[in-house]
């Protein structure tokens, strides 16, 4: 099966998962002057992550929180996406919003996310991204370079989005 098959496959589960009728978003390119700051963590269970760890792979970075609808609709199709892909191809990365631990806890739990979610206790990650909106994606090239920043939910196992995962994947630095 191939990879838009199998995306229009797992698109009904997520949508019924949770979506938004209405879903809005836009994406814009990086700012090419603009560098992303280092990106530092730690995951639920206390450990350091750094996103300079992920380099020589594509990575999504979305920003999110457990009271943002928009965040909590996009999920599924986040986890849909990380599953078609694997690890190995392209690094999906939940960045939770200023959230306690236990209340992230109770939501992987509750949701059944299995993605890598790392916890940005303080918000100092989101300001230094210059993330306002929530949801906010960044789609970082293996080379560690920002390339797009996406504001807003978006059903990630649609066509709009496999043309910018095709995209990330394809950009040099592989």
């Amino acid at each position: 099966m191939n990879r838009r098959s199998l995306l229009r496959s797992l698109a009904p589960v997520a949508l019924l998962a949770a979506s938004t009728p209405h879903a809005q978003h836009a994406v814009a390119p990086w700012p090419p002057a603009q560098a992303l700051p280092a990106v530092e963590a730690v995951d639920l269970q206390g450990r350091p992550w750094r996103l300079a760890d992920l380099r020589g792979r594509p990575v999504l970075l979305n920003f999110w929180a457990s009271w943002c609808e928009p965040c909590r609709a996009e999920m599924p199709t986040l986890q849909a996406l990380a599953e078609l892909y694997g690890p190995e191809q392209l690094a999906v990365v939940a960045l939770n919003f200023k959230e306690a631990p236990a209340t992230v806890a109770r939501f992987v739990q509750r949701t059944g996310v299995r993605l890598r979610v790392v916890l940005d206790r303080d918000g100092a990650i989101a300001r230094a991204c210059a993330v306002k909106v929530f949801p906010t994606t960044l789609l970082i090239g293996a080379d560690g370079r920002p390339r797009q920043r996406l504001l807003g939910e978006l059903d990630w196992t649609g066509a709009e989005a496999e043309r910018l995962v095709q995209e990330l994947l394809a950009a040099p630095g592989r």
